[in-house]
């Protein structure tokens, strides 16, 4: 049975943690052999920052660290900044918003790769920034194994992104992305050689980074401009901005008015 998003509204917006645990209930009614598992990752929990670390925890847990002690560095994490749930819910929102394929919010809390990278990714750039380095490294590399995508824990990921199919994501370490960001699979932010210091693009709100894009090098992105899929940017792009081709040239300034969340990705007209 398809799942539908059951809402629990206060009128601005949906409010994710009623309308998870809801649709989480409706599920495990309509299909029993799902119960158990919709039970314990959302439906017994209190509040999405109990249910969150409890999934990461499930995902990220190895022999070497084991789900009990990720849970709790997750739930050290929220309780210390709570700005990381409240960008959670806005996480969540996107993808439901963004995503054609998305029926709701269960299906992308248990199953997306790119939401649980990027929830991973949040976790590990407190622990970087709380000094904790070699934590964060590590929930890095299992992000890494088990999602296929790669984001240095120094990176700066803004509220409200969207991670779509998630595969082949690399972000690197002075990295800085806006709010209301949707970025397809392959998209890499990188440098251009082997330089130190502040060497990766800086992205601006409500900006779309199509599949397959490579933005490289210290250069800014404005605020909804649009890369097209397979570009390869190595200048700076105005806000409002296509920049589309390899090596990319600009065109269609301005393009669409909030390309992040429509996600069109076509082009007015060839280069």
């Amino acid at each position: 049975m398809a799942q539908h998003l059951e809402v629990v509204d206060d009128g601005f917006s949906p409010r994710v943690w009623p309308s998870l645990r809801s649709e989480a209930q409706r599920v495990a009614r309509d299909e029993p052999s799902l119960a158990s598992l919709l039970n314990a990752v959302i439906i017994r929990h209190s509040d999405l920052s109990a249910a969150l670390s409890y999934q990461l925890a499930r995902k990220l847990g190895d022999q070497e660290l084991r789900a009990m002690s990720l849970r709790e560095v997750a739930q050290e994490a929220y309780a210390a900044e709570p700005s990381i749930i409240e960008d959670a819910e806005a996480d969540l929102r996107a993808v439901f918003e963004r995503d054609p394929a998305c029926k709701g919010f269960v299906q992308p809390f248990l199953h997306f790769k790119g939401f649980h990278a990027l929830q991973t990714h949040r976790v590990s750039h407190w622990l970087w920034r709380s000094g904790r380095e070699d934590l964060a490294f590590y929930l890095q590399s299992r992000m890494s194994e088990l999602f296929q995508v790669d984001i240095h824990p120094a990176a700066v990921i803004g509220s409200g992104a969207f991670l779509d199919h998630g595969t082949g994501i690399v972000i690197g370490e002075t990295a800085v992305i806006g709010d209301n960001v949707s970025m397809l699979h392959g998209v890499t932010l990188g440098g251009t050689g082997a330089e130190r210091g502040d060497r990766h693009p800086k992205i601006g709100n409500g900006v779309l980074l199509g599949a397959g894009a490579k933005i490289l090098g210290n250069i800014r992105v404005g605020d909804f401009a649009k890369i097209a899929a397979g570009s390869v940017v190595l200048i700076p792009v105005p806000s409002g901005c296509t920049a589309a081709g390899v090596p990319a040239k600009l065109m269609n300034c301005p393009t669409c008015s909030e390309p992040a969340r429509t996600m069109d990705q076509t082009l007015a007209f060839d280069i």
